[in-house]
């Protein structure tokens, strides 16, 4: 005999979620900017809602440690022939799209990806003559 718990919500929870709920596409993106714009609130990066933390609040919790990063091919020095086939092992493309990758800096190599394998793509480009930077 378990009993499911049950959550009783306040009629005006349940208009606002209603509300909410049916709104149009068009419409939530107004009501994300207004209130990011009036209130300082944005959706986080998994949809949820944030508050910007506010200046000097003791009572906030610490920042969450970065779990994925970006690689960043920010200059190719003075090898830029060796820094492109660095790249193109990287990413798989062709010589010629390597080339353009490597001559748009600055260029993304790599999104996504842990601080461990980041650290690796960083050192083999650096090795490499090029400058990288993880964010």
């Amino acid at each position: 005999m378990s009993e499911a718990a049950t959550i009783e919500f306040s009629a005006e929870s349940k208009t606002l979620g209603d509300q909410i709920a049916n709104m149009t596409l068009k419409q939530a993106k107004e009501l994300s900017d207004y209130l990011k714009e009036t209130y300082g609130i944005e959706p986080a990066s998994g949809g949820a809602v944030m508050v910007a933390a506010g200046g000097g609040d003791a009572g906030a919790p610490a920042a969450a440690e970065q779990t994925e990063f970006d690689v960043i091919l920010t200059g190719f020095g003075e090898k830029k022939l060796d820094v492109v086939k660095v790249v193109k092992n990287l990413t798989g493309a062709s010589l010629m799209d390597a080339k353009k990758l490597v001559e748009s800096c600055p260029a993304k190599l790599k999104e996504g990806v842990s601080k461990e394998d980041a650290e690796k793509v960083k050192a083999e480009v650096e090795a490499a003559g090029a400058t990288v930077e993880l964010k």
